[in-house]
C-alpha cells in the first residue's frame, strides 16, 4: 500500500501538469486572447506565448470543423458561416473581453 506521503508526493508531480493548461476562458480573462470577426479567436499580444499560441491553434482547429459540418449542413459557404459565427461571439464576449470587429483592432468590451 501507499503511505501519506508517496501519495501526497504524487501528487505534487502531477498537479503542475494538470494546471499547466490554459483554458480559453482563462486566456480571455487575462486579456491574451479574443474573439475575432472572422469567427476564430486570436492572440490579443502580437508576440505571444508558445501556450497561448498553443490554445489559439487547438480552439480554432475545432472552431473550423465544426464550421465546415454546419456550412455543409446548411447549404452555406464555410466563409459565411466563419462570419455569421464571429458576429455571435463578438455579441457574446463578456464586458472587459477583447474582441476585433472587421476592419479595426482590438478593443475592450
Amino acid at each position: 500500500m501507499f503511505g501519506k506521503k508517496s501519495i501526497v508526493y504524487a501528487l505534487l508531480l502531477v498537479a503542475p501538469l494538470a494546471f499547466a493548461e490554459l483554458s480559453l476562458d482563462e486566456a480571455k480573462r487575462q486579456g491574451l486572447v479574443g474573439e475575432d470577426a472572422s469567427g476564430y479567436v486570436a492572440s490579443v499580444s502580437a508576440s505571444p506565448s508558445r501556450e497561448v499560441r498553443a490554445l489559439v491553434k487547438s480552439v480554432n482547429d475545432k472552431r473550423r470543423g465544426e464550421y465546415e459540418r454546419l456550412a455543409a449542413e446548411n447549404g452555406i459557404d464555410i466563409a459565411d458561416m466563419e462570419l455569421i459565427a464571429g458576429r455571435k461571439a463578438i455579441d457574446k464576449t463578456e464586458s472587459g473581453g477583447y474582441v476585433r470587429r472587421q476592419g479595426s483592432g482590438w478593443e475592450q468590451k
